[in-house]
């Protein structure tokens, strides 16, 4: 399929040069950067899906904290160390 991209003149021009010494055309080397591009796209997606780990032991929150209070929170984590 043909279509027009508006290119940075430098990129272009670099683009060109790179081509030229790898021997092949301007499309091929923007498909191949396209490709590279998308397949990496889909790569960093299947990173995201991991799940989270949970722990699951004991223990739990001491009678009589109070959650809503930063420094309730902070003396007991004192007290237990």
């Amino acid at each position: 399929m043909k279509t027009t991209l508006d290119i940075n003149d430098s990129l272009l021009a670099n683009a060109k040069a790179l081509a030229a010494q790898q021997r092949t055309s301007l499309t091929r080397l923007i498909e191949e950067g396209l490709q590279l591009r998308l397949r990496s796209s889909t790569a960093s997606t299947k990173v995201s899906k991991r799940k989270i780990p949970v722990f699951k032991g004991r223990g739990g929150i001491v009678a009589g904290l109070n959650l809503c209070s930063n420094k309730a929170m902070l003396d007991a984590a004192d007290d237990d160390a």
